[in-house]
């Protein structure tokens, strides 16, 4: 096995027996952050680890992504489709109607409760089997807050949290990932249509070029205005990577 997918493995292994835990719970969105992350669990914890597919009015081809990756890996996994429970859920805070085939709206505030649910279902299951919650973030999006608070960033590990998008593409292709998996458009499934590379406003590659630039201080050959872009988008979402503030008496 490649030496980061072992080095990361082995840390994923650390933390959930530091916490007294006996296992892992992820999301599997049929995504390349959770195909990886799950692979790499699954090496961690053969037997103790649960991917959940929790589909909520998402593409046919993402649930059927995550059924391949489960199946090829020899992953175990709870499927639920939590479609009506965001409906009901979504019915009862603006008393009105959201059907299956109602047309989305872009709203944040809607588009938040989909990641936020299913952290609700992963943690039941965490408490259920004494598992710890494990998230799929990579450093990319981390770094510019593209991810939703207390959602799909509520987790008790990252084990790709230091790994940018672009270094995530490599290990991938170590750990067998299929190639449709790897090649396949990003996007967390917020609403019909949307892809991550077009709401953080640029691309992967030189998303991780200006971060990798702004960490060693040269910023030769990247673009002002999407460094300017870059700069705003980590200041505006710090708050989403700091502990809650406490006042002191």
């Amino acid at each position: 096995m490649n030496e980061l997918a072992s080095r990361i493995s082995e840390w994923i292994r650390e933390r959930v027996k530091e916490a007294g835990a006996k296992g892992v719970v992820l999301g599997m969105s049929g995504g390349l952050d959770s195909s990886v992350t799950a692979v790499l669990c699954k090496k961690a914890f053969p037997d103790t680890t649960l991917g959940l597919i929790m589909p909520c009015f998402s593409p046919k081809e993402d649930v059927e992504h995550a059924r391949m990756v489960a199946k090829e890996f020899g992953i175990e996994t709870k499927e639920m489709d939590i479609s009506d429970i965001f409906k009901f859920f979504l019915n009862t805070l603006e008393e009105r109607e959201y059907g299956r085939d109602a047309k989305e709206e872009i709203d944040i505030a809607v588009a938040n409760l989909k990641p936020r649910l299913r952290m609700i279902c992963l943690y039941y299951f965490a408490n259920k089997l004494n598992y710890l919650v494990v998230g799929t973030g990579n450093k990319s999006e981390l770094s510019i807050g593209y991810f939703t608070k207390y959602g799909d960033g509520a987790a008790d590990i990252l084990p790709l949290g230091d790994l940018l998008k672009t270094e995530e593409r490599k290990l991938a292709e170590e750990l067998d990932i299929p190639e449709e998996i790897i090649e396949k458009v990003p996007s967390a499934g917020l609403w019909a249509g949307q892809t991550d590379e077009s709401e953080i406003g640029m691309g992967y590659d030189e998303l991780d070029k200006i971060i990798i630039a702004l960490e060693s201080g040269d910023l030769s050959g990247c673009n002002r205005d999407l460094v300017k872009k870059v700069k705003q988008m980590t200041e505006a979402s710090k708050h989403k990577r700091e502990t809650i503030p406490v006042f002191k008496k």
